[in-house]
């Protein structure tokens, strides 16, 4: 469970401490790549919570997504469809389930560690 998390912190220290620029023209594949890569990690975050996370199926969809997601966005774009706004609205979509997911699992967690309360 904490490899997605130790990604999605390792990646963001990257990216704040490098120089790195990204020209303007890449930067629909950065946000699109990007959010795959969320959706990667949050759904890591709730296969580990829910005790069914695989690191492999893991590593291998998050770069699957990651490459796939930047491919459409460019293939869109070569063929004049602008398939960035589906695949934002799905990733964000399956982000947002996820999340709720988590919050669930969480909450569930911590509902059942918390003791009855007493009554006088």
């Amino acid at each position: 469970m904490w490899i997605p998390l130790l990604a999605l912190i390792v990646g963001l220290a990257a990216g704040f401490l490098s120089r790195l620029s990204i020209p303007a023209a890449y930067a629909d594949y950065l946000a699109i790549s990007l959010l795959a890569a969320l959706d990667s990690v949050f759904g890591g975050i709730r296969a580990g919570l829910s005790r069914t996370f695989n690191a492999r199926v893991f590593i291998s969809g998050f770069f699957t997504n990651t490459l796939l997601a930047a491919l459409l966005t460019y293939f869109g774009g070569h063929l004049g469809v602008d398939l960035m706004l589906p695949a934002s609205v799905a990733f964000g979509i399956r982000i947002f389930q996820n999340l709720g997911i988590i919050r669930n699992l969480l909450l569930n967690r911590a509902l059942v560690r918390t003791p009855p309360p007493t009554t006088l």
